[in-house]
């Protein structure tokens, strides 16, 4: 078929004459988000409740797809390689999306290069908690306590690479603190031995610790944000309690690097509108997280996000010396 000076194959301009209508209807079939943990984790929890808006938005089913192992990096792995049709898509966190290329140096993907960012999802502070005998009453006590006995102190956390490993590390680091570390397969197990009395302290998610403080079942110091939680009015912040210690972790959604900009672009709307619903906001509220807001929504509040969270965190890994290989 000729078109001015220009001849075009009959084969192309079928090919562009359907293209163009599927892309349109993007999702015409069920998209899975791959998850990198298993069931029941944080990161699996909030990538539920905005799967299910999405899918209301955009009238397909989304299908959560939990692949564990090795930190989280190889779900987002599978990620990466996928066919960058919006079919499959991933939620990964602050470990798999910052803290990867510095503890697996053979790590397929590139935080920032790999993946076509569609957002935050959410943000959840730190909690500096411990057994409930131990001596101090205050964050500056604790502090000055675990500095003088080092190594006598024990820190647990959920495995190397997890967020209470990784944020551990930097706590640790910033006030001078050197525990023994104690790996666990989870968060679960952590908090168990915590309230048994056989682990000292960690730093996690307050989401993952909010039932064990409304319980009185461990101690809490305080909460690494800018502001009090809804959920634990009475918990002081870091700063509220004499030290400047800002930590949240973070879970993010991707789509591989190629993902056409207008797929993208609904994956963003969607994302975006399950934010701004208020069920989901008082949920976010009853885990101790928010959403994000202004210049943090969208692919490039991800992409800054990722960068500078990569430049943070990787020399404070290499300092210890910590790889997961």
């Amino acid at each position: 078929m000729r078109f001015g000076r220009f001849l075009v194959p009959s084969g192309l301009l079928a090919l562009a004459a359907l293209s163009t209508p599927a892309l349109a209807q993007y999702p015409n079939k069920p998209v899975t988000i791959i998850v990198p943990f298993a069931a029941g984790g944080p990161t699996d929890v909030v990538a539920r409740l905005v799967g299910q808006h999405m899918s209301r938005t955009l009238g397909q089913t989304f299908v959560i797809e939990n692949i564990g192992g090795a930190g989280g990096s190889l779900g987002m792995t599978r990620v990466a390689q996928a066919a960058p049709d919006g079919y499959i898509i991933g939620v990964g966190n602050m470990g798999t999306q910052s803290a990867a290329p510095a503890l697996y140096p053979n790590l397929k993907y590139d935080p920032a290069k790999s993946f076509a960012q569609v957002g935050i999802v959410n943000f959840t502070p730190q909690a500096v908690v411990s057994k409930k005998g131990l001596p101090p009453a205050t964050l500056k006590e604790f502090i000055l306590y675990a500095r003088e006995r080092g190594s006598a102190l024990t820190y647990g956390h959920a495995g190397v690479g997890s967020i209470s490993h990784v944020s551990g590390l930097v706590f640790n680091t910033k006030f001078g603190l050197k525990p023994n570390l104690i790996p666990y397969r989870g968060t679960g197990p952590v908090l168990q031995d915590m309230v048994a009395g056989q682990i000292d302290y960690t730093v996690d998610q307050s989401l993952n610790v909010i039932p064990q403080i409304k319980a009185g079942t461990i101690k809490v110091y305080a909460i690494a944000a800018p502001a009090r939680l809804k959920s634990l009015p009475d918990v002081p912040t870091t700063k509220e309690a004499g030290e400047d210690f800002i930590f949240s972790a973070w879970n993010a959604m991707v789509a591989p690097q190629g993902t056409p900009p207008d797929i993208v672009a609904k994956l963003v709307d969607a994302l975006n509108k399950a934010l701004d619903d208020p069920a989901i906001q008082a949920s976010y509220v009853e885990l101790g997280s928010s959403a994000p807001m202004g210049a943090d929504r969208g692919p490039a509040g991800l992409q800054k996000l990722v960068e500078s969270e990569v430049a943070r965190i990787t020399p404070v890994i290499k300092a210890a010396g910590v790889t997961a290989e």
